[in-house]
């Protein structure tokens, strides 16, 4: 069962599919001397008592758990299965050498398609030797499950036209890469003490919310803090945009975190 426990959010990058900056490129941001303009691709640590989960592990993984000195994991939760949210997972690999099988929570489209591009991790047959041990929990947006007395509750977002989940862990909810959300789906959400969400940039975009779409969401959910992630160059500067968010809600950056219930 679930008990009200804290939980401390990292933010292991905030970034969106490119990074920030992305390569070559030349907008302003790119150029900043600010480090909170400097955006790694976007995942959340969850850690509690002595447990910590991932969501996600894009291609700055390994970066990213060397940066926040992290020597053990109990398990990984994926949000969908592109790039910037799955590159990473090979570098799950020293956690077995430590710890034997890592946990990872998915559904099954996610594990079909991390099977197929990590198969030698899958294989049964001729499996290679120092390869990741894993363990595939399949997950869906119909059953929450329990982590060490923590709720984790999924929830359906459309990604554009692809469905993903977000996660909602006790009180605290992680929606990444979210364009749409059902009204049935959006019930889970109430009496929130945290939310992330996305917030791309101003300008309208096909699969993401942009930053009206983002304070209209939360303003609609009234979540008592939020914070935005998954966050391009095209946004604007860290210190800019901050200055124009109402009170309750916060521009993530990298290393940043916070406690919640």
């Amino acid at each position: 069962m679930s008990i009200t426990k804290q939980l401390k959010i990292t933010f292991l990058g905030t970034g969106t599919s490119t990074g920030v900056p992305m390569i070559g490129s030349q907008h302003p941001v790119a150029h900043s001397n600010n480090p909170k303009d400097k955006r790694l691709r976007s995942s959340i640590m969850i850690s509690w008592d002595e447990y910590i989960y991932v969501v996600d592990s894009g291609p700055d993984f390994r970066q990213q758990m060397i940066r926040e000195n992290v020597m053990s994991i109990d398990g990984v939760l994926f949000t969908h299965e592109h790039s910037d949210h799955v590159a990473g997972f090979e570098d799950v690999r020293p956690f077995s050498f430590r710890g034997g099988e890592v946990p990872i929570y998915l559904t099954e489209r996610v594990f079909k398609a991390l099977e197929k591009r990590y198969d030698y991790i899958f294989a049964v047959k001729n499996r290679y030797p120092s390869a990741a041990k894993v363990k595939p929990i399949i997950i869906s947006k119909n059953d929450f499950f329990h982590l060490h007395g923590v709720k984790v509750l999924p929830v359906e977002v459309m990604h554009g036209k692809l469905p993903i989940l977000g996660f909602r862990f006790n009180n605290f909810a992680y929606l990444t890469d979210i364009k749409y959300i059902t009204d049935e789906e959006k019930k889970k959400l109430s009496q929130l003490d945290s939310l992330v969400v996305t917030g791309l940039r101003k300008e309208l975009h096909d699969t993401h919310f942009n930053l009206e779409e983002a304070l209209n969401f939360i303003q609609e959910l009234k979540p008592k803090q939020a914070f935005l992630t998954h966050i391009s160059e095209l946004l604007g500067f860290h210190d800019e945009i901050q200055k124009e968010l109402p009170d309750n809600v916060h521009l993530a950056y990298d290393g940043l975190h916070f406690m919640s219930t």
